[in-house]
């Protein structure tokens, strides 16, 4: 079920649906655009409408890939509707953080998290900030902790640091913190996602999703954290 979303893309279950699934500087999605095309036929395009074909006894159905106003090659592909059916109970939310993070779309399954990034997503990095016009990275973590999973934490990234059970990095799972030295100390946190990828307000992007590969992140991280309740 890898990159399953390009194969929803394929099926056409998202007909009359733009999808877009715009990069953060820290997000290289043409670098996983590029791996996922390696292994398909078809082209994937930021920006695309999905328009579903016909065929004569309707059990397979090929596709045509466009941009929202100028129509791009692709290789039809061709796809059962026992399958497609299959991809129907995944949500346009699944399908947008599966792509971002070249992740198994079955594997974006805490949809009450996902639901609190996509509300926050793009918000800017303010100093300080607690609410939509602006919110610094400790103040986020801790919304997401409280909504999701209904953990209560103090308010700055070296508080939470001190409440949280160190965590090795092979161990980290979604829902744990992640601490940066970005100005010395404990100055910065996210919340882990999965295979190396964490969201967080940054100063740069706002709120957005990084990975622990990046080399800036990877020169700047602590330590993992857990928060449990008492």
């Amino acid at each position: 079920m890898k990159h399953l979303f390009f194969v929803a893309v394929a099926s056409g279950i998202l007909s009359g649906t733009t999808i877009s699934a715009k990069a953060q500087t820290n997000v290289n999605i043409e670098k996983l655009v590029s791996k996922a095309g390696s292994k398909t036929s078809f082209k994937f395009i930021e920006d695309i409408e999905l328009r579903p074909g016909t065929s004569p006894d309707d059990v397979y159905r090929p596709v045509e890939l466009v941009r929202s106003q100028e129509l791009a090659v692709a290789t039809p592909t061709i796809i059962s509707n026992e399958f497609a059916k299959s991809l129907e109970s995944f949500s346009r939310l699944q399908f947008k953080y599966a792509v971002l993070m070249d992740r198994e779309v079955e594997s974006i399954s805490n949809l009450p998290l996902y639901g609190q990034i996509e509300d926050w997503w793009g918000t800017r990095y303010r100093y300080g900030g607690v609410d939509k016009n602006g919110i610094d990275c400790s103040a986020f973590t801790g919304k997401l902790l409280l909504e999701v999973y209904g953990l209560d934490v103090p308010r700055t990234a070296k508080e939470q640091f001190g409440l949280a059970e160190r965590i090795n990095t092979n161990d980290l799972i979604e829902g744990d913190l992640v601490f940066f030295n970005t100005r010395g100390g404990v100055s910065h946190v996210g919340l882990y996602l999965g295979d190396q990828y964490f969201v967080h307000s940054s100063a740069s992007n706002g709120v957005t999703i990084s990975s622990l590969n990046d080399d800036y992140y990877s020169r700047k991280f602590i330590s993992g954290g857990r928060i449990t309740k008492k």
